[in-house]
C-alpha cells in the first residue's frame, strides 16, 4: 500500500460556492464533510476521456461509502449544450451515477481548484487537506489504494483491502494505446487543425465544401454545405459529409441536431464500405445510425488490424452539429 510519507499535503480543499446546482444531494461545503474522506472529479459529460473512468470511479463511491468516502463529481462544461441541467442530469442518471455532483457551469469551482484538466482526480483527507491527485484516465489501481490510505488514516477499520475488479465494455473500454496514432480532432475553428477542404474553412457563414482527392493521417475534411462556428459545424443541406484519416480501434464523434427533437440520420463508412462487425455501439454493421440527442457517438470499433483508414459519414438530414473527434 502508499505509505503516508508518499502523500503529501498539496492545499486546503477550494470552497464550493460556485456551483450553481447541485444533483444527487444538497449543497455541499468542505466544512460540512471534514471528518470524511473526499474524492474530487471534475467531469463533462460528452468528454470520452471521463466516460472510460466511470465504471472505476462509480465503483469506488458504492463500495468506500459506509467507511466515510464521499466522492463529489464536478461538472464544468465544455460544449454549450453541456450548461443544460435537464441534459447534464439525464446523463449522468443514464450511467447510474448517483453521488453528488456540483454543477459548475460559470467554472468557479474548477478556478477555485486551480484545475486544467477532464477528467481530474483529487484526493482529500479527513482534515480537509488535498494530499493527492490525478490528471487523465488509468492509474486506477493507485488511486484506489490513495483512498484506502486516506480511509485508513481516518480511523476506518475494515475497509476491504481488495481493489474493484472490472471489465469495462462499450466506450468505457480503455483506448488501445499501442496503436493509437490520431489525436483528438475538433471540428469548430476555434481549435481546429488538419483541416484539408481546398480554401480553408470560412467562419460563421454558409459554405460549400469540396472533400479533396487525398487526405494525409490526421487530415479531415467536409463535404457539401456547412456552416463552422467556434465550436460546432453545422450541416445546412442534406447529404453533408466529413471525412477523416485515422489510425486507431475506435472512433467517436461528439453530435447533436440543431433542432431538438429532429432526428437526423447517419451513414458511417470505412475506407468506402460498411463496417460491418468493427462498427460502434452507435451504429450497425451496415453503418447506420440516427443522432437523437447531443452526447458523443461510438461509430467504430475495429477488431482487426490497426491500420491507416479512411472514415466518412454522411448525413442524410440537414441540421447535423459536429463538435469533436475522439479516438481510441
Amino acid at each position: 500500500m502508499t505509505s503516508t510519507a508518499q502523500l503529501p499535503v498539496e492545499g486546503a480543499f477550494p470552497d464550493l460556492d460556485g456551483a450553481s446546482a447541485w444533483l444527487n444531494s444538497g449543497p455541499l461545503t468542505p466544512r460540512g464533510l471534514r471528518g470524511r474522506v473526499v474524492v474530487v472529479q471534475f467531469c463533462t459529460f460528452s468528454c470520452v476521456n471521463w466516460l472510460r473512468t466511470v465504471p472505476y470511479v462509480r465503483a469506488w463511491a458504492g463500495r468506500y461509502r459506509d467507511a466515510g468516502l464521499v466522492v463529489l463529481g464536478v461538472h464544468s462544461p465544455e460544449f454549450p449544450f453541456e450548461h443544460d441541467l435537464d441534459k447534464i442530469r439525464s446523463a449522468l442518471a443514464g450511467m447510474g451515477i448517483d453521488h453528488p455532483v456540483a454543477v459548475d457551469n460559470e467554472f468557479a469551482v474548477w478556478r477555485a481548484f486551480d484545475n486544467a484538466y477532464w477528467p481530474a482526480l483529487y484526493f482529500i483527507d479527513a482534515r480537509g487537506r488535498r494530499r493527492h491527485h490525478h490528471f487523465g484516465e488509468e492509474d486506477y489501481e493507485r488511486s484506489e489504494l490513495v483512498i484506502q490510505q486516506l480511509l485508513a488514516e481516518a480511523g476506518s477499520v475494515d475497509v476491504d483491502q481488495d481493489l474493484v475488479g472490472l471489465e469495462p465494455v462499450g466506450v468505457a473500454l480503455p483506448a488501445d494505446w499501442r496503436t493509437l496514432e490520431s489525436p483528438e480532432t475538433y471540428v469548430g475553428y476555434d481549435r481546429a487543425g488538419g483541416f484539408a477542404s481546398p480554401g480553408g474553412l470560412l467562419r460563421d457563414r454558409p459554405r460549400v465544401y469540396v472533400q479533396p482527392n487525398r487526405l494525409e493521417l490526421n487530415g479531415w475534411a467536409l463535404s457539401g454545405d456547412w456552416t463552422v462556428g467556434p465550436q460546432i459545424t453545422t450541416l445546412n443541406e442534406p447529404g453533408g459529409r466529413i471525412v477523416h484519416r485515422f489510425h486507431a480501434r475506435d472512433v467517436n464523434l461528439v453530435l447533436g441536431a440543431r433542432t431538438a427533437g429532429v432526428p437526423v440520420r447517419f451513414r458511417v463508412r470505412v475506407d468506402g464500405a460498411p463496417p460491418g462487425h468493427g462498427h460502434g455501439i452507435d451504429v450497425d454493421e451496415q453503418g447506420e445510425g440516427t443522432v437523437t440527442e447531443e452526447r458523443l457517438y461510438q461509430l467504430v470499433r475495429q477488431n482487426g488490424r490497426i491500420a491507416d483508414r479512411t472514415f466518412e459519414i454522411t448525413f442524410l438530414d440537414p441540421g447535423a452539429q459536429a463538435y469533436v473527434f475522439t479516438f481510441g
